[in-house]
């Protein structure tokens, strides 16, 4: 049944289409009647309807998905797109919660790291937000030019992090 589950649910995804999000919702919505306690249903009806633009939507599917035991690759990307979502809410604490909690799951993920930088620049954090994109381009991106930089980038990082630009998500 769970592989069933799964093709349905690639299949609906395949034929998504970003502009116009209604059709992906409408295909969801009786997987989710039969299924509404399944972890990736939640997590691909909460995406559904982060894509449409009902963000506040989307945060409850997001939710119930990791309460209900998301995991795996679709669990780091249900944090990152439930951290987005929250930053987009304007709830910038929320969502370096979500991203904190992220990165101590999945240590390695570039685009978590990525994602909760646009979460820091959002609250303020300017220096600190660069500062880590400048350690994930030093740590994760392969590019000849760049090796004879990385100590540079690495120290303008640590630089950039030192420099006080107050707690994200304060007034």
């Amino acid at each position: 049944m769970a592989d069933d589950l799964d093709a349905q649910l690639d299949g609906i995804f395949a034929a998504r289409d970003r502009d116009d999000m209604g059709p992906t919702i409408d295909a969801l919505l009786p997987l989710h009647a039969a299924h509404p306690e399944h972890p990736r249903v939640l997590y691909e009806l909460g995406g559904a309807y982060d894509t449409a633009g009902d963000e506040a939507t989307a945060l409850g599917y997001y939710e119930r998905a990791m309460e209900r035991g998301l995991a795996g690759d679709l669990r780091r990307r249900c944090f990152l797109q439930y951290g987005s979502t929250l930053r987009n809410l304007g709830r910038i604490r929320d969502s370096l919660e979500v991203f904190a909690r992220a990165r101590a799951e999945f240590p390695e993920s570039v685009a978590l790291g990525a994602f909760e930088s646009l979460t820091l620049h959002a609250g303020g954090q300017a220096n600190t937000a660069l500062a880590r994109l400048l350690t994930l381009v030093a740590d994760h991106v392969e590019a000849p030019e760049l090796d004879r930089y990385r100590p540079a980038l690495r120290g303008n990082a640590d630089y950039l992090a030192s420099l006080d630009d107050g707690p994200a998500g304060e007034p």
